[in-house]
């Protein structure tokens, strides 16, 4: 064997007993060693070989008869020379049938199966002592996500059992899922078990179900919905469970702050959509997402808003709304609104575009590269003879698969596109040295010049600490090329590594979690996607403290800027792209009402600054904006002064309450404590007021996905 670890080790990895740097350790093999993953996955097909004779037996067995072993040896020996889908899966007594696109019967020396059938046989007659041994080695797990294909399956709760003094919780909600294509249960032993606040452990179908016969999973340890396995697996479907890796930011949610003591509040524009494309993958697949994947700016941002176009020579327009808060009626809800202008399909500028294209093994699920690459075939369809595309593709090293080409030559880019093929490391640093050069190689004066990065995340050599990573982005930015980051996959997404690729490369970041998703953001929102028409745009609002007495901006934690950053044109900021709109919600506490904020101290060298004469205006807030041109390094300064004329929330207009319903929702997903009166019957009344005409079905999508959150229990 050419990966170099011993059987021994393997049948421990297959069982789950191996510690967390162990296991960490073969995982990482598993990620570009065929041969490795052919072991795991035949060995796993033992155990549930082994798993299915156990079953058929009257009581757990921990030997072989002579009969069973003379079966094992005729069988395997009669199986070795015949193909994966010739193979009949009779082996210990498994019903009979052919294996279709998967290799259940190994390929391994017969002695050595034989040894594995009885190492496998000999661990779980031990899981016949009870729940005691089981509980002591399971260790519980953070929350999972499954990969396309897998099916849950719902079993009804055990009733509380007293056996050996160890009593089932009541409540105790079950749930396992079978392999990813859906097969009889028999025939996978790829099952978690979870619970909060807890590490990952990988457990037997044996010894799920002897904790559901039992009707004992453990302290705090449970088999639900929240639980799911990230698969990864090779392209003829020998799946094994993955060890979940997802990555994201911690989020500290904006305070109220005095409005004395903090009269500005400034931040960067985003009009990144990822996050709600991700939170609907989880909820889709009866998940909850973890709060700090819930970028309440981003949900709220990914539906577009009837505000009125720029009719003068800025690139966008600027609207603003206040009406009463839905969760907090006492306070009052401001939403900032900006428009791009929009740009016909004749006038967008020539394209020079190139495709960085992640194909390192962990782009192998369906999810992932396949994925990929329909929605880069969409992409390709939208782009005529003034476009020109190049395509990068980067694995262990980075390569360049398709030189700058016009896009009237279509079958060559679709070619290109159709023999890429997933393996191997992810060298993400050397793949973007090469995407940017050739961008700055075919620069369009005067056109797009982008470079379109699609991964995962996963970057694992060469440059692979994350600030490398950005400050390379960075650099890169100054040449004029542009970024759009797409994130595919699951079970090891870098969703804080991609969203600060895009921040900081001038760009945007989404996730693409269905074709529809890719459709949306590759064709429905071409122009903004590709074309940006600001860029740097900042926005700084003074509260006024004869109106206000705190304020608090919902969402954008980490596009939170110092003041003095606003007239500060070095300092990156976020960019609009044609036809975009951009949303930002304030929640107002009015002067005079009381609000618990956070004391200082009587200063002991300064007194409290008077209010100026325009503190008596009636003006609740100024809003000011500054933005560049996309090839501009001077901004440009606009300001309006707003009022707040009193109106209840139910004289809003219906873009004002369903973007109230959006941040609404998101609170709850975090369980902000912020929420006040929020829940999700009240959001949903919330949403369905403000559904206006939805042309494509977004908004009525996000009301089911209110309705999916609130049947999973998410904290109200």
């Amino acid at each position: 064997m050419t990966h170099n670890i011993d059987n021994e080790k393997l049948v421990a990895y297959v069982l789950g007993e191996l510690d967390e740097a162990q296991l960490n350790a073969i995982e990482k093999r598993l990620e570009t060693d065929k041969e490795l993953q052919d072991a795991v996955a035949e060995l796993r097909a033992t155990a549930a070989l082994a798993k299915h004779a156990l079953q058929q037996a009257a009581s757990p067995v921990a030997s072989l008869s002579s009969d069973q072993r003379a079966a094992i040896e005729v069988q395997a020996k009669e199986n070795s020379d015949k193909t994966d889908a010739e193979r009949p899966l009779t082996l210990l007594g498994l019903p009979g049938g052919t294996a279709t696109n998967r290799s259940f019967v190994p390929r391994w020396p017969v002695g050595f199966l034989v040894a594995a059938a009885l190492i496998l046989i000999a661990i779980a007659g031990l899981f016949a002592a009870g729940p005691t041994l089981l509980r002591s080695s399971m260790m519980q797990s953070s929350t999972m996500s499954h990969d396309h294909g897998t099916t849950p399956r719902a079993h009804a709760p055990v009733a509380d059992l007293q056996s050996g003094g160890i009593s089932a919780p009541a409540a105790a909600s079950q749930t396992y899922y079978r392999d990813v294509n859906g097969e009889a249960d028999e025939l996978s032993n790829n099952y978690f078990v979870a619970g909060e606040r807890a590490k990952e452990r990988k457990v037997s179908a044996f010894q799920v179900e002897r904790l559901e016969s039992l009707g004992y999973l453990g302290e705090g340890v449970r088999l639900d919905a929240a639980t799911r396995p990230g698969w990864v697996g090779d392209p003829n479907k020998n799946f094994w469970p993955g060890h979940n890796t997802e990555a994201y930011d911690r989020i500290f949610e904006n305070p109220f702050l005095d409005v004395v003591q903090n009269p500005l509040s400034t931040f960067s524009i985003d009009v990144d959509t990822a996050s709600y494309a991700n939170v609907r993958r989880f909820l889709t697949q009866n998940t909850l997402p973890p709060p700090d994947a819930v970028r309440i700016e981003e949900l709220v941002n990914y539906f577009s808003y009837d505000y009125s176009p720029p009719d003068g020579d800025d690139p966008f327009s600027a609207h603003v709304e206040v009406a009463g808060c839905p969760w907090t009626p006492e306070h009052r809800l401001a939403r900032i609104g900006l428009k791009g202008w929009e740009m016909a399909e004749d006038e967008r500028p020539a394209s020079n575009l190139v495709f960085l294209l992640d194909v390192s093994g962990s782009m192998q699920p369906p999810n992932k590269l396949p994925l990929l690459k329909e929605a880069m075939r969409l992409l390709v369809e939208q782009l005529g003879e003034g476009d020109r595309i190049a395509m990068a593709v980067y694995a262990g090293a980075a390569g360049l698969v398709l030189p700058s080409t016009p896009c009237d030559n279509r079958e060559a880019i679709l070619d290109a596109l159709g023999r890429l093929e997933a393996g191997g490391s992810t060298n993400g640093g050397q793949g973007i040295r090469l995407a940017y050069d050739l961008a700055v190689e075919n620069f369009v004066k005067g056109g797009v010049n982008r470079v379109v990065l699609a991964t995962d995340g996963d970057f694992n050599v060469g440059t692979t600490n994350q600030g490398e990573l950005i400050r390379l982005i960075e650099k890169k930015a100054k040449s004029g090329v542009f970024l759009t980051v797409l994130g595919f996959g699951m079970g090891n997404l870098k969703d804080s590594t991609l969203e600060q690729l895009a921040d900081k490369g001038n760009g945007n970041y989404a996730y693409i979690d269905t074709l529809n998703e890719a459709r949306k953001v590759l064709v429905e929102e071409l122009g903004g996607t590709l074309v940006t028409i600001a860029k740097d745009v900042k926005i700084q609002v003074e509260f006024n403290p004869a109106q206000v007495r705190a304020y608090r901006l919902i969402g954008y934690e980490n596009r939170i800027l110092a003041a003095e950053d606003f007239n500060d044109d070095t300092k990156d900021a976020g960019e609009i792209g044609a036809g975009h709109t951009v949303t930002a919600l304030y929640e107002v506490v009015p002067a005079g009402q009381d609000v618990d904020l956070p004391k200082v101290d009587p200063l002991k060298y300064q007194k409290p600054v008077d209010m100026a004469q325009a503190a008596a205006s009636g003006e609740l807030l100024t809003l000011k904006l500054r933005y560049k041109q996309p090839d501009g390094d001077t901004s440009k300064l606009l300001a309006f002064p707003v009022s707040d004329t009193g109106a209840g929330y139910a004289q809003a207009t219906a873009d004002f309450k369903f973007a109230a319903s959006v941040a609404g929702f998101g609170m709850l997903l975090r369980d902000s404590e912020h929420k006040g009166a929020a829940t999700f019957d009240a959001i949903l009344e919330l949403a369905e007021e403000g559904l206006g005409e939805d042309r494509y079905g977004y908004r009525a999508e996000f009301i089911e996905l209110v309705r999916k959150a609130r049947a999973l229990g998410a904290a109200e």
